[in-house]
């Protein structure tokens, strides 16, 4: 690590502990040419998870895309922002902790599924109805006495 005043490369660590968010872990650090003392943070490399789509092309995951599609499925419901977030953040972190890189939009469409089924049931009818693509009124009325 080089020092923010003269450069040199050579420094040790004083002091080391996670960050307030915890994600990182902060280190403060002393120049062993000027002694002086800086601040680093060393954070994981995130490896961008990648969806693989119904017909087979692959696209970055979305945060945002997929918080649209929920924002809509509990519109008029008493589902917060940071549920939905929280909901959002904890299949992510779910993935990452699962090494995994690519996902099958199948697979992330039932992790939303299940959780939505724990936090709103009609937010829940409301995605299913659009993932699961429901061509006809009877696999609408089979889901609804699936969950019944």
């Amino acid at each position: 690590m080089n020092c923010p005043k003269c450069g040199h490369d050579d420094s040790k660590v004083i002091d080391s502990r996670a960050s307030e968010a915890r994600d990182a872990i902060r280190r403060r650090r002393e120049c062993l040419t000027c002694e002086m003392r800086f601040t680093t943070y060393e954070r994981r490399e995130e490896q961008p998870l990648i969806v693989i789509k119904r017909d087979g092309s692959r696209e970055p995951f979305d945060f945002h895309k997929l918080r649209r599609g929920l924002m809509v499925a509990s519109a008029k419901r008493a589902i917060s922002c940071e549920d939905i977030d929280h909901l959002i953040t904890d299949i992510t972190e779910s993935l990452q902790n699962s090494f995994r890189v690519e996902v099958e939009s199948a697979t992330l469409g039932d992790m939303v599924l299940l959780r939505l089924k724990n936090l709103d049931f009609v937010a829940y009818v409301r995605f299913a109805s659009v993932y699961k693509d429901f061509r006809t009124v009877e696999e609408f009325t089979g889901e609804l006495a699936e969950l019944a």
